[in-house]
C-alpha cells in the first residue's frame, strides 16, 4: 500500500487514479468489477494510509495468526471486495470511495465470528459468546465512523467478515484435529 501511494503521489495524478480505480458504485454496476479491488490500494493522504496500515498490522496479523497467512489474507481481501461490491449495490450511482478500511473491518468481523464460535457453548452461558460480536460492533462504531468515512462500506466489510469467519469456524468444527491442515490446504488450492 505504501509503494502504491508513493507511486501515485510522485506522479501527482491522485485525482485521476481515484476516478479511474476508485470504488465507484456506477462503474462497478456497469461491469468494472476490478474497482472493488483496486480501490483498496488507494488512499486520500498519508494519514489515511498510516491509519489503514496500522489497522491491517493489528487486525490482519491477528487473523493470519489464527487462520494461516495464505487463508487469512485471502479472507481479508475477499471481505474488502465483497464490502465494496455490496456498497455499490446500495448506492447504485454517485458514490465513490477509496481505502483499505473496508478490508480492515472485514478482518474485525472475521475475528469476532471466530471468537464467537470459540466461546459458544450450548450448555453454558451464551453471553460470553456474544461479547466478541459486541466488541466488533463497538470497534466499528469507534473506528469506522467520522467526517470523511464511508460508514456503509465499513459495515458491509464487517458483515462480510462475520459471514466468512463463521463459515471458516463452522467448517473447522466438523473436521477432526489431525485432518485440519490437510483440509485447509485443499480449500486454498480449490
Amino acid at each position: 500500500m505504501i509503494a502504491c501511494h508513493v507511486a501515485i503521489a510522485i506522479g501527482d495524478k491522485s485525482d485521476l487514479f481515484v476516478e479511474t480505480y476508485g470504488s465507484s458504485a456506477f462503474h462497478i454496476l456497469h461491469g468494472e468489477l476490478y474497482r472493488s479491488v483496486t480501490s483498496l490500494m488507494l488512499h486520500a493522504d498519508p494519514l489515511h494510509l498510516m491509519g489503514n496500515i496500522a489497522g491491517i498490522a493489528i487486525f490482519g496479523t491477528a487473523v493470519c495468526t489464527i487462520m494461516g497467512w495464505g487463508v487469512g489474507w485471502i479472507m481479508i481481501l475477499a471481505t474488502g471486495i465483497v464490502g465494496n461490491l455490496t456498497n455499490a449495490l446500495l448506492y447504485e450511482s454517485g458514490h465513490i470511495s477509496i481505502g483499505a478500511s473496508t478490508a480492515i473491518f472485514g478482518a474485525i468481523g472475521i475475528l469476532s465470528a471466530h471468537q464467537f464460535f470459540q466461546k459458544f457453548n450450548p450448555y453454558g452461558q451464551k453471553m460470553k459468546a456474544v461479547l466478541p460480536l459486541a466488541c466488533g460492533l463497538a470497534l466499528l462504531g469507534i473506528l469506522g465512523s467520522g467526517k470523511h468515512t464511508d460508514v456503509m462500506a465499513h459495515l458491509f466489510g464487517f458483515l462480510a467478515g462475520i459471514v466468512s469467519g463463521s463459515l471458516y469456524s463452522l467448517s473447522l468444527i466438523h473436521i477432526s484435529e489431525p485432518t485440519r491442515p490437510l483440509y485447509i490446504s485443499y480449500a486454498v488450492l480449490c
